[in-house]
């Protein structure tokens, strides 16, 4: 281990060097069981004699903070000791330093990832058993070759010029999106894409429109960049266009699949948001997540097909159609966006991961993005429909299932006249193995999604653990 050590100021070296090495111990920056460098190769470094350095490892040995073993040299002891608990205290509540903004003390800290329940009904979870691993491994593996790799300076911060131009073919093939490669900019899942569209288009104190409920993560977003965000109502048909304020100036939307109830966005709803934004100046994010997975009904035209003014951003990611750890997503951007959406890109980190990006373009140019996601639909319909039977086996005293066509999940309300309060039941379905995610949780206010109820995600759940899981939510509810 390459250690620093620096011997500026005054007093005592050996002191100096000791209270060095006893902090990076203590702050985790020298782990245990790392290796410390000989005392002979570390005073050369430092200019200092060896007996200086040898001093300061010894107290540090008596301490119990370093172990020496005969013929391998010095170790970070593999035993904690006290003092390491108290630093890591006095870090996690600091007294003094640099302030965040007020809005980021709202925005609440995601828990750390739990461990996979036995019956995991969480929400947009692919099934990573579906992934092609050897296929990608062999792709992956043809573009890290020297003859592929090329010129190793910065690429473009639009993205893989192939890979631009994969995406506009298979989106203009399977969702009729009206796209060429120069409106397609590849980006870190569509979450960076949402917050390149928000540097360009909010300024601070703008009013954005989202769904009510929705998806948190974009509605927290939009309020980190210093927007008013509005929740705005959605029925069996949608976006409810007539009740979106006059002074938003973004509509964020998921119009194909409605994030989390799962309805799509009537043909008259699109048009009359449409005419909204054309009327109000307003330009639409239509984030069109996992609609690819659609199991039955003629998909509607997207937004971005109708548009003739030049207002929606479409965003889309292969987050749920391959793996969410890729993270690979992109926008489809009208004109008049482009020029200050690759700056804006530019400026964050410049271009992503260009190795997997030409991967994935000869991934989809091969046909294996295409056959990947006819094998994965038929997989994700059979849970589908599990999930649908066995709700209405298990669980119609208590839940109400909404229409649903495509996507990993389905949204299910509480039946009428059921009175419960969904937190403790969800909290009684984690204790029996059961990860499910309630529908209050993507309301922006307690009360914004009217009659509560729950999202069950399929996408990471085997089959034949859908009824069992189910089972097991039924008994959570009856307490």
């Amino acid at each position: 281990m390459d250690v620093h050590v620096s011997l500026a100021g005054r007093g005592d070296l050996t002191a100096r060097i000791y209270r060095q090495l006893l902090d990076a111990i203590l702050d985790g920056r020298l782990r245990p069981g790392e290796r410390l460098p000989p005392t002979r190769e570390l005073a050369h470094r430092l200019e200092v004699s060896r007996n200086t350095v040898a001093v300061a490892y010894e107290r540090l040995t008596a301490e119990g903070f370093l172990v020496g073993r005969v013929g391998a040299g010095t170790f970070v002891s593999a035993a904690p000791v006290g003092p390491t608990v108290a630093r890591a205290d006095a870090r996690a509540a600091p007294v003094g330093g640099v302030r965040p903004r007020a809005v980021w003390r709202s925005i609440p800290t995601p828990a750390p990832v739990a461990a996979v329940a036995a019956y995991d009904l969480r929400v947009g979870v692919p099934d990573a058993g579906l992934f092609p691993f050897q296929t990608w491994r062999r792709l992956v593996a043809r573009e890290l070759r020297p003859s592929a790799i090329g010129s190793a300076s910065y690429g473009e911060p639009a993205g893989h010029a192939g890979l631009r131009a994969a995406i506009a073919r298979h989106v203009g093939v399977s969702r009729s999106v009206r796209a060429s490669a120069d409106d397609v900019l590849v980006t870190q899942g569509a979450q960076q894409a949402l917050d390149l569209i928000g540097r360009v288009l909010i300024e601070p104190g703008a009013y954005v429109a989202v769904e009510e409920p929705g998806y948190p993560p974009a509605r927290q977003l939009f309020r980190s960049l210093g927007a008013r965000v509005i929740g705005v109502p959605v029925d069996a048909e949608g976006l409810d266009v007539a009740r979106l304020p006059d002074a938003a100036r973004l509509v964020y939307v998921t119009p194909s699949h409605q994030f989390p109830l799962g309805t799509a966005m009537s043909l008259g709803r699109r048009a009359a948001l449409l005419a909204w934004a054309e009327r109000h100046d307003a330009a639409i994010v239509e984030d069109d997540y996992d609609s690819e997975y659609r199991f039955s009904d003629r998909p509607l035209e997207p937004l971005q097909n109708l548009d003739r003014g030049g207002r929606v951003i479409y965003v889309g990611t292969f987050s749920k159609t391959l793996l969410p750890m890729l993270r690979l997503g992109f926008l489809v951007a009208p004109a008049s966006l482009r020029g200050a959406l690759r700056n804006a890109k530019r400026l964050a980190d410049w271009h992503g991961e260009l190795t997997t990006q030409a991967a994935l373009a000869r991934f989809i140019d091969e046909g294996q993005l295409a056959r990947h996601v006819r094998r994965a639909t038929k997989e994700y319909a059979l849970r589908h429909d599990l999930v649908r039977s066995g709700l209405e086996r298990h669980l119609a005293d208590w839940l109400e299932p909404l229409p649903s066509a495509a996507g990993l999940h389905v949204c299910a309300r509480l039946a009428p006249g059921v009175d419960l309060d969904v937190r403790p039941a969800a909290a009684r379905a984690a204790a029996a193995g059961v990860a499910v995610h309630t529908l209050s949780a993507y309301a922006g206010s307690p009360r914004a999604a009217g009659a509560d109820g729950f999202v069950l995600g399929y996408g990471a759940i085997r089959p034949d653990r859908i009824l069992p899981g189910l089972r097991r939510l039924g008994a959570a509810l009856a307490g």
